[in-house]
This record gives structure tokens, C-alpha cells and sequence, in this order.
């Protein structure tokens, strides 16, 4: 994360866009009145979709027990039943 003052983030503006789009960095500028956070579109949608997938306790339950899964715990993607889903 970068932190600016907002200032500094005027006077380098497309410097620091580009820091967001190109490497996803996360801009933290600070005013008077509070800060605010610059990202990229692409690192937005992906923090949205994780908080909606989140937001379902299934879903969540399903993405943690899957996280806490021994790679011997998982089936081969060629001997998964598709059928089913």
C-alpha cells in the first residue's frame, strides 16, 4: 500500500493510476478531512466478488473447508462428476 498526501497525489496523479492498474497497488490518500483509497477496477471487482461469496454462509463454509484441505484430500478435475453440479 502507498500512502500520499493529496498534494503529492495531484502533482503524480497518472504515476499513481498507473501504479493501481499496472501492479494492483493501493493508494492511500490523506486530506484534511479523512482518507481515501485509490485501487484499480480489477482489484475492486475481485474485493467485491470475495465479499459477496463471503456474505453466504455456505458459500463461505465451502470456500474454508476447501482451504483447509490436505492436497490428498482433493479429486482429480478429470474425476469429478459434473453431473452434479
Amino acid at each position: 500500500m502507498t500512502n500520499v498526501n493529496a498534494t503529492n497525489f495531484r502533482k503524480n496523479l497518472f504515476e499513481y493510476l498507473n501504479s493501481a492498474v499496472d501492479y494492483n497497488d493501493i493508494i492511500n490518500v490523506s486530506t484534511k478531512s479523512g482518507n481515501a483509497i485509490v485501487m484499480s477496477e480489477d482489484e475492486y471487482n475481485s474485493l467485491t466478488e470475495t465479499l459477496y461469496l463471503l456474505s453466504h454462509p455456505a458459500t463461505r463454509d465451502e470456500i474454508l473447508t476447501g482451504m483447509a484441505a490436505s492436497h490428498d484430500d482433493c479429486v482429480p478435475l478429470e474425476e469429478v462428476d459434473w453431473g452434479d453440479v
